[in-house]
C-alpha cells in the first residue's frame, strides 16, 4: 500500500518510482527543483529530517515508497539515497537519466528565466533572441500567477536529473469565442535534446488539455526548423498554413508555419 504525504513531494515521489539505481547523490538544489520549493528549515538544520520513518512527519514516503532510504546527509549540500533492497541486475547501476514533469510554482521563477535565457541563447528558431528577453523575478512571478488562475493556460516545467531541462507553456485566448484554444511555447535545452523531453512535454499538454477543455492547440514553428516541424507532425499537428515574413532574425526575414492540433476533452 502506497502511503500518503503532503502533496508538495508528489513531483519527488514519482523521480524515485522511476529510479532503478542502487545508490545516487542528490544535492539540496536539485531536489528543490525538483519539488517547485524551496525545503523546510529543518532539512539544513538537522539530518534527523530525512531519516525519519515514523509519524507524524510523511515526507519520507516520497522514497521510502519505491523502495529507498536516506544513506547519509551532508545538511545544506547533498543527500545520498540507496534501494533498501539489494538489486542484482547489474544494469540498474548504467547511468539513468529520470525525467519529471510538473506545473510551475512562484518560486521557480528566476530559475525559468534562467532557463528561458539559456535556450534562447542556443538557438536563432524561438521568438526571442539570447539579448533580447530581459524579465524580472517579479514579472515572471505575476505572469505565474496569471497563468494559474487562467483556465486554460498552464507551465510546465521538465526537470531531468535534478537538472532544469525545458519548459512548455500553454496559453489561452480570453475571448469567449476563442477560450476553447491555447498556443504552444516548447522549449529544450541543447544538453537535453534527443533525450525525449520535448516529446514528454507535448505529452503532458495533451492531458492537461483533454482535462481542462481545452480542444485545440496551436503552435508556430520556423520553417527551417525541420527537425521541430516533424517533431509536431508526429505528434499529430498539422500545417494549417504558412505566415511570410513572419520574424526578422540577424536582418533575415523568415517564415513561419501555423500547426494546430484537435484535442477531444474530457469535460
Amino acid at each position: 500500500m502506497v502511503k500518503q504525504f503532503e502533496s508538495k513531494y508528489i513531483p519527488l515521489s514519482n523521480y524515485f518510482k522511476k529510479c532503478i539505481k542502487k545508490e545516487f547523490i542528490l544535492t539540496y538544489e536539485e531536489i528543490e527543483a525538483i519539488i517547485g520549493q524551496a525545503l523546510p528549515n529543518a532539512a539544513y538544520l538537522s539530518s534527523s529530517w530525512w531519516k525519519k520513518t515514523k509519524p507524524p512527519a510523511l515526507h519520507y514516503f516520497a522514497w521510502i515508497n519505491y523502495g529507498y532510504s536516506v544513506k547519509d546527509v551532508v545538511l545544506g549540500e547533498t543527500v545520498i539515497f540507496q534501494a533498501m533492497n539489494e538489486v542484482e541486475d547489474e544494469e540498474n547501476d548504467i547511468d539513468q537519466d529520470i525525467l519529471v514533469i510538473r506545473e510551475a510554482e512562484l518560486d521557480d521563477a528566476r530559475p525559468f528565466i534562467t532557463l528561458q535565457e539559456t535556450i534562447f541563447s542556443e538557438t536563432d528558431f524561438m521568438l526571442y533572441g539570447e539579448s533580447d528577453f530581459q524579465m524580472t523575478v517579479q514579472h515572471i512571478r505575476k505572469q505565474m500567477t496569471v497563468w494559474k488562475s487562467s483556465p486554460n493556460s498552464v507551465l510546465f516545467l521538465a526537470i531531468m536529473n535534478g537538472q532544469f531541462a525545458g519548459f512548455i507553456l500553454l496559453q489561452g485566448h480570453s475571448a469567449p469565442r476563442a477560450r476553447h484554444r491555447s498556443s504552444l511555447v516548447i522549449g529544450v535545452k541543447k544538453q537535453f535534446s534527443r533525450k525525449g523531453v520535448a516529446s514528454s512535454l507535448i505529452n503532458r499538454a495533451f492531458l492537461w488539455a483533454k482535462q481542462n477543455g481545452v480542444t485545440k492547440l496551436e503552435l508556430t514553428v520556423v520553417k527551417e526548423n525541420m527537425v521541430a516541424y516533424r517533431l509536431y507532425q508526429k505528434a499529430g499537428f498539422e500545417n494549417e498554413g504558412l505566415r511570410k515574413n513572419s520574424l526578422l532574425i540577424n536582418g533575415q526575414y523568415v517564415d513561419e508555419y501555423y500547426m494546430g492540433r484537435v484535442i477531444e476533452s474530457e469535460n
